[in-house]
């Protein structure tokens, strides 16, 4: 097992248990260079995803697709309601994917699936929590009834306001 980890198919996540990461060479390729950059380079090439895919996932959802994110946005505020950090990004990340996988687009949702890292960024989630109103509860519920309603528009302007909302925190907490 420690040589899979080593290899970047697998991680161990101390008190938590080893997930599987990546399946192939080329997901450990690019689990291995988005791990190396620069924070906020690897956050504006995921923006730069996620508004891509929220506009897709408006024009290509399904009904399953809509609800699998009803279900994330509502698992998300109840963790926050709870303070469970952990629950809280579990449902973060799986609302990001679940965009992602609305988009019916397999090579974007692979790129942003390879993000999970980033996406599981302790600070930024540490930081949703800790405030009274989560900065970017509205812009997950925009984005979900944008998606809902087939609305390319409005779910790009919401991933686009959201992701925002994101690097200001970025850059007042540095790289």
């Amino acid at each position: 097992m420690r040589a899979l980890v080593q290899a970047g198919l697998l991680e161990t996540r101390q008190g938590d248990g080893t997930y599987v990461v990546a399946d192939d060479e080329t997901a450990v390729a690019l689990l291995r260079v988005i791990g190396a950059a620069d924070r906020v380079e690897a956050h504006m090439l995921r923006h730069t995803l996620e508004v891509l895919a929220a506009r897709e996932a408006a024009a290509r959802r399904s009904a399953a697709d809509v609800e699998a994110l009803r279900v994330a946005v509502a698992g998300r505020r109840m963790a926050k309601a709870e303070a469970d950090l952990t629950a809280f990004i579990d449902h973060d990340v799986a609302f990001h994917i679940t965009v992602a996988r609305a988009s019916h687009n397999s090579l974007l949702c692979e790129f942003i699936k390879s993000f999970e890292s980033v996406m599981r960024d302790a600070d930024h989630a540490a930081m949703c929590m800790q405030v009274p109103d989560d900065p970017h509860r509205e812009f997950h519920n925009d984005l979900y009834l944008a998606i809902q309603r087939g609305d390319q528009a409005a779910a790009t302007r919401a991933a686009i306001d959201g992701l925002s909302v994101r690097e200001r925190h970025l850059y007042a907490i540095g790289s």
